[in-house]
């Protein structure tokens, strides 16, 4: 009697269901990160900016949603910017989550958080 070698329809099954969950979880949650990594240039690029640190609050929330708008950022706006000072220079960040939904009932909650300090917590002024 021969042994059986290689995997079952079971088998097979499992590794397509599997396959096919870990894909819907990528293109479902995809967007969400990409738009996060287009906020934090878009905060990386405003300190990159000499005028930044003389910036009002109100010119840096307008400058935010100019780039946000070029970059195609919909899911906050430079009315959700933190602003405060850490020794005496403008520190803009954000926080804000997504709720994606993924299948039926079931959602996956992201929380993002970015800044335009370096570290540390700064002082709030608003």
């Amino acid at each position: 009697m021969k042994n059986q070698r290689g995997m079952s329809f079971i088998g097979t099954l499992v590794l397509i269901v599997l396959g096919v969950s870990i894909t819907l979880l990528v293109v479902k949650l995809a967007p969400a990160y990409i738009e996060f990594f287009s906020v934090k240039k878009v905060l990386a690029t405003m300190a990159q900016d000499p005028a930044f640190p003389a910036m009002s609050p109100t010119e840096i929330r307008n400058s935010f949603d100019r780039r946000a708008n070029i970059d195609y950022i919909t899911t906050v706006t430079g009315k959700d910017l933190d602003l405060s000072k850490d020794n005496g220079q403008n520190v803009a960040s954000m926080e804000y989550s997504q709720k994606i939904p993924l299948l039926f009932n079931i959602s996956a909650c992201l929380d993002f958080s970015a800044s335009t300090a370096s570290s540390g917590k700064p002082a709030k002024i608003e």
